[in-house]
């Protein structure tokens, strides 16, 4: 039987790409991958997420998806910056103008991981909490 290896990239539904890119450039540092018809794809290193002209259904109430960042209280700034309501609760929760429901999580404190080479490329140099590592030894992925 075939093995899940991980998640290459994202698509969101949204309702102008052009909209799309400007609000998550006002969150989020990033490189535009291309362009192609009504889409756009935003480098996340290895895996990319796709933005793409269709969104028309209300607001996700428990679909969602979750971005990991190198920084979560810069990323809470940038949202409350652009005037972004967070959801409440223990996370960093929150819709974004097409009603997909994003979570953010810190690179450090989850069992994600990316490969040494691609953090260097990114010019990143992150570290894993104890927890995160307990985590990752628990799976013999540390």
């Amino acid at each position: 039987m075939t093995r899940l290896v991980g998640i290459n990239h994202v698509a969101l539904e949204v309702g102008n790409v052009d909209e799309a890119l400007a609000f998550y450039g006002r969150l989020f540092d990033f490189t535009l991958r291309g362009r192609s018809g009504g889409a756009a794809f935003i480098d996340m290193g290895d895996q990319f997420l796709a933005l793409v002209e269709a969104r028309s259904d209300g607001p996700d109430r428990v679909r969602h998806f979750g971005l990991v960042v190198d920084d979560k209280e810069a990323t809470r700034r940038a949202l409350e910056a652009a005037g972004v309501e967070i959801r409440p609760g223990r996370g960093l929760d929150f819709l974004d103008p097409w009603g997909n429901f994003v979570q953010v999580v810190q690179y450090a404190e989850v069992q994600f991981t990316k490969a040494g080479s691609v953090l260097r490329g990114m010019g990143l140099e992150l570290g894993k909490t104890d927890v995160a590592l307990a985590e990752l030894r628990a799976k013999n992925l540390a």
